[in-house]
């Protein structure tokens, strides 16, 4: 993943860490699955034991549940779980616009307009899951611009909890036009430094996504087709 600042895997446990957390946050893994450390090991070709450590590693991050005498799953989150989490994200990300002037640099125009070209093409495409990987480097080029490195490990934390669901947020072709316009306003007031419009903006755009991920949620979870 582009510009997160993603530490070097240096061990095997590292390596393995990393590869699991990947599957999950990619949605690789069902909510619920039984992570099972021989199977992962084979899969793998490493030895249990990094396997294991990777696990706790993960259930530190909240991204698997450790059950005593059953085994490790990868979290099912509740929608108003999600939608804690999302809040949390929106606090992050507008405290970063908000003191975003001393990183506005023409370098940092010039990369959130490429980005925007970006998901220019792949809206226009139909490309959802291009949209999206590049729609996660524009939500992190944000948090760079607070220019805090704890906000930047501290957001990577969070938004590792509800990127497998990112998807589901653009299901249906109206959220996905609506969210390539938003964006686009985003970025002007943020090319312009009007910091307050760009927060506003910024937040409405993920409320609005907050909203259509608890729709689509919640139709999954009654039986029905999502919205």
């Amino acid at each position: 993943m582009e510009n997160q600042r993603r530490p070097i895997a240096n061990t095997i446990r590292d390596q393995v860490y990393q590869i699991l957390k990947e599957e999950i946050c990619s949605g690789y893994y069902e909510p619920g699955h039984w992570l099972q450390e021989n199977e992962l090991a084979q899969r793998l070709q490493v030895s249990r034991s990094p396997v294991r450590e990777a696990l706790r590693q993960l259930s530190r991050d909240g991204l698997v549940r450790d059950i005593p005498n059953k085994g490790v799953f990868v979290r099912e989150f509740s929608i108003q779980e999600i939608q804690e989490v999302f809040d949390l994200r929106i606090m992050m990300e507008s405290y970063a616009v908000l003191r975003a002037a001393p990183g506005l640099t023409p370098e940092r125009k010039k990369k959130l307009v490429d980005l925007l070209g970006q998901m220019d093409r792949t809206h226009a495409a139909g490309e959802r899951k291009a949209y999206i990987d590049t729609d996660t480097r524009f939500h992190y080029a944000i948090i760079e611009l607070g220019g805090n490195s704890f906000l930047s490990k501290t957001y990577n934390d969070v938004y590792s909890m509800i990127r497998q669901f990112c998807m589901d947020t653009i299901i249906d072709g109206e959220r996905f036009d609506n969210s390539m316009v938003e964006h686009r306003q985003i970025v002007s007031h943020l090319l312009a430094e009007e910091l307050e419009e760009a927060e506003k903006m910024n937040r409405l755009h993920l409320e609005l996504t907050k909203v259509k991920l608890a729709e689509v949620l919640a139709a999954r979870e009654a039986g029905r087709p999502g919205p």
